[in-house]
């Protein structure tokens, strides 16, 4: 009898592990880990930011992820995003030469909402936040001198700034036994020209 007992409590146990692990893959309040990487914009809206001022720069950016769904329809996460580093963004103002390089990235707290899809393995979604945008960017100035020797020699300056900005985007994901994949596009911001990504990538929930 003792023995039968013992083979149930261990048929018991191996079912409620068993369980456990495919609840988990199904785990909205799980917490989850991701990464991902993807196209983005890093722009130039204002002349004080590096002269010539103007442009849009398309780079790699990549970001790491981590969240959690307490309910099914809202959700947070934390993450940082890099936007990648535009070098040799170059052009002439005022007879001088200009060449840029720019670093914008941000560490960013969202609010996730998400829609109440009748498809459990399927999510459409949306996030705003706050995110604290680092942007640098250093400016070489070569003066285009008619003369020899120049009177002028080439010079740099940077302009680097911290602040909180708005951030917000929206994405879809798949979900399967606990890994979501997903694509999202997220922007942030910013008074001298708002950085973007789309991205694709994965989480794991555990």
């Amino acid at each position: 009898m003792k023995r039968i007992s013992r083979t149930l409590l261990a048929i018991l146990a191996v079912g409620a592990c068993a369980a456990s692990t495919a609840a988990l893959a199904d785990n909205l309040a799980g917490f989850y880990l991701g990464a991902g990487v993807g196209y983005s914009t890093v722009r130039s809206d204002d002349p004080s930011y590096g002269l010539p001022g103007y442009y849009n720069d398309h780079q790699t950016a990549w970001k790491v992820i981590a969240g959690v769904r307490p309910v099914p329809l809202v959700g947070a996460e934390f993450e940082y995003i890099d936007f990648g580093q535009p070098s040799g963004h170059n052009g002439y103002y005022n007879s001088a030469y200009y060449g840029l390089d720019s670093h914008p990235r941000a560490p960013a707290l969202f609010a996730v909402g998400y829609l109440p899809l009748p498809v459990p393995f399927f999510d459409i979604y949306a996030k705003a936040g706050v995110a604290r945008l680092e942007t640098d960017v250093t400016t070489t100035v070569t003066p285009n001198c008619t003369q020899t020797p120049c009177s002028q020699q080439p010079y740099a300056y940077r302009h680097d700034e911290t602040a909180n900005k708005l951030a917000y985007g929206v994405g879809v994901q798949s979900k399967y036994w606990g890994v979501s994949f997903r694509a999202e596009y997220e922007r942030i911001s910013s008074t001298y020209g708002d950085p973007d990504a789309l991205t694709v990538g994965a989480t794991w929930t555990f």
